[in-house]
């Protein structure tokens, strides 16, 4: 296999170096990743100014540009060859329920899929990681699947696969769980500051605590000590709402 691996927390964490290693199992892998965290990027691309990357010498191409860049450029232009597939990751914390919005890792898979490959996202359950082996091992146990076919599973081919793993030795965890998003409550408030002339400025506050996590979420799976697989679409389409949406438009001329 060809394998493009990206991640939002830049080219010099340890979780993309720990899912790079296990990934050449299976193949050939090329990194191509933001040259700092981009933590929060969502699917942005960078319009208004030109992308620049750089060849390191350990192989790893940076890019002065978003996850969504990464795999942009790596896929329309950069590669002499089409990957076949696309892993974004190890994300530093974990990206459930109303997180996948926001994440660049998640993004990163995104844009593989919009491109046309099958794509992964994954996140390990804390932002200091001690079990990064636990995720990569998993990382790899899925795209080893991958290779080898899903078993005659019908799997849409717009699905994207995003993978939260326990911080947790891997002997402690208890397998994969196929999960729905769940959700959060909204987010706490900004916090406000001020600077050394007295004038506003803001951090964002963190997210809310869990909401809609009961049996069957992302995070009910984590917190119990599985492994969480969510199958994500790009479609946003709330298709049900299409129909009554229409006859409502009607009325109204």
């Amino acid at each position: 296999m060809k394998i493009l691996l990206s991640n939002d927390d830049g080219y010099r964490s340890p979780g993309l170096h720990v899912l790079e290693a296990e990934l050449k199992r299976f193949g050939e892998v090329t990194v191509v990743a933001p040259d700092r965290d981009r933590s929060g990027a969502s699917n942005s691309l960078t319009l208004d100014v030109p992308i620049r990357a750089e060849r390191l010498d350990n192989g790893y191409i940076r890019v002065n540009g978003t996850p969504t860049d990464c795999v942009h450029l790596a896929i329309t232009g950069l590669l002499d060859e089409e990957p076949d597939l696309v892993v974004a990751g190890i994300n530093h914390g974990p990206n459930l329920g109303d997180d996948v919005i926001y994440s660049g890792t998640v993004a990163a898979a995104t844009e593989g899929r919009f491109l046309g490959l099958p794509a992964i996202a994954v996140s390990i359950d804390a932002h200091r990681p001690r079990h990064l082996v636990t995720a990569a091992y998993f990382a790899g146990r899925l795209v080893g699947g991958l290779a080898t076919g899903l078993g005659g599973v019908d799997m849409h081919p717009s699905i994207i696969l995003n993978v939260n793993v326990p911080d947790l030795p891997l002997a402690d965890v208890r397998g994969m769980r196929s999960t729905r998003l769940g959700h959060r409550h909204k987010a706490e408030p900004v916090t406000e500051v001020r600077d050394p002339r007295g004038r506003p400025m803001y951090w964002v506050g963190p997210a809310g605590p869990e909401q809609d996590a009961g049996d069957g979420t992302d995070f009910h799976a984590l917190r119990n000590g599985f492994v969480s697989v969510t199958p994500i679409e790009v479609d946003l389409t709330r298709h049900a709402a299409v129909e009554p949406l229409g006859r409502w438009l009607d009325t109204l001329g």
